[in-house]
Parts: C-alpha cells; sequence; structure tokens
C-alpha cells in the first residue's frame, strides 16, 4: 500500500499529517529515508517513524445495505453520505469497493484493504453482481437472449459482456452482470427500449446482502477470502 496511508493504518496519524511526516523526511523503509508519500510499502518492508517500527491495524471488511437517497461518498453532497450509517473508528479510512448511484439501494463492501478491493473491481476478475430490477414497462421475452450476446449502449464500440437475466414477474427481473460500466444496468434497459424505474444491488460474487436495510456488519474470514 502506500506509505501515507499504512503511516496511517500504524499511527494515529492522519493523511495530511502523515504526508507532512514522510516530506519531512522522518520516515525510512528498509533504512531508506523516503521523502515521497505514494511509495509503495510490502508486508515484510521494516517501516521505521520516530525510532519505533510501525505495524499496521488488521484490515476491516464491511457490508453495508445502502438506502437510498444517499452517496457512495466519505462526504455529504445532495444527499447524505452511506458512511452516516456506520459507527466506527477512523472511518475516512475506509473506502468504497463499487459504488451505487444516490438512487440505487443494495449491497456495498467497504475497506481500508486497497489490494482485497482491487481484486474485486479489476475487470480481468469479472466479478459477477446480480442486481433486482424494477422496470416501467413489462419484459420482452427475447431481452433474456440479447442480454446473454450482449447488446449496445449509446457512446459504446462494444457489445456489454454475457449477463444472465431471470425474470421474476412481468415487472421485476434479476440481472448478473460481471461489467462495470457507467449506469450500466439502466443503459443496458434503455437499449432494449425499457426503463428502470428501481434498482437493488443484493449479492457480489458469491456474497449475498443479509442485513437491514442501513445496517452493516464485519465479513467473516471466511467471506474475504471468496475474492483473493
Amino acid at each position: 500500500m502506500r506509505l501515507d496511508k499504512f503511516l496511517c493504518k500504524s499511527t494515529e496519524l492522519t493523511r495530511i499529517a502523515a504526508t507532512q511526516c514522510i516530506e519531512l523526511g522522518e520516515v525510512s523503509v528498509n533504512d531508506n529515508v523516503i521523502t515521497e508519500a505514494r511509495f509503495q510499502v510490502h508486508e515484510n518492508n521494516c517501516v521505521v517513524w520516530q525510532g519505533e517500527r510501525l505495524v499496521a491495524r488488521r484490515s476491516r471488511y464491511i457490508m453495508l445495505h445502502k438506502p437510498v437517497d444517499t452517496l457512495s461518498s466519505n462526504v455529504d453532497g445532495d444527499y447524505p453520505s452511506l458512511f452516516r450509517c456506520i459507527d466506527v473508528d477512523r472511518a475516512d479510512d475506509l473506502h468504497i469497493v463499487g459504488r451505487l448511484d444516490a438512487d440505487t439501494s443494495g449491497l456495498v463492501l467497504l475497506t481500508d484493504d486497497g489490494r482485497w478491493s482491487f481484486e474485486i473491481i479489476r475487470p480481468e476478475k469479472q466479478c459477477p453482481k446480480t442486481y433486482r430490477v424494477t422496470l416501467r414497462d413489462p419484459i420482452s421475452d427475447d431481452v433474456a437472449a440479447k442480454f446473454l450476446v450482449g447488446v449496445q449502449l449509446q457512446n459504446e464500440a462494444q457489445l456489454t459482456a454475457p449477463a444472465e437475466l431471470t425474470r421474476v414477474t412481468e415487472k421485476e427481473v434479476l440481472l448478473t452482470i460481471t461489467e462495470g460500466k457507467y449506469h450500466q444496468v439502466k443503459r443496458m434497459f434503455a437499449a432494449v427500449g425499457n426503463r428502470v424505474n428501481g434498482l437493488h444491488r443484493e449479492q457480489i460474487g458469491s456474497l449475498q446482502l443479509d442485513v437491514e436495510l442501513a445496517q452493516w456488519r464485519y465479513l467473516t474470514a471466511d467471506e474475504v477470502a471468496k475474492f483473493l
């Protein structure tokens, strides 16, 4: 991870204070003074500050049931940040793994482990995400076949990757995608002449949402390991 983040995870320094310490030459890595906050450190590196070797705190992995009208952001904006739903120390150290739009509810993951989150969101991983979609119009019989082949999104050169659609009712479906294009689910249904009226993420990989609205919990070690 970045050296400034490592300092934050092993001390009580804020990110700004950690950066200042690094730029002032107060931090060494493997006996070499490092003055760049972005310098990458690894688990077996010896990081020393103020004469003491630093040891990072254990990473945290959180499942949150995001309500609608909340932002996938660390700060409030037009709507409150989803971070208002959690009550943990040093919440600013956490980042969101796979953001949801303000009008979308459901499963959000938060962590302070950048390597773990990268394993989930990197395109090569093709991590499946399942959404419950409420539609304006009844679903056409041919949409599942179209999504399985891929559809052309506006301003996109390539078809979407194969996606699996399961009909629940005439206006409600489950859709599983392996990409994370901008507003992808909404744009996919627009491409077949329909409109998304409600969107809720139920699952990421094999991890299913199992907490009540606006509630959260820590993931188990087994759940964390499934994404590695």
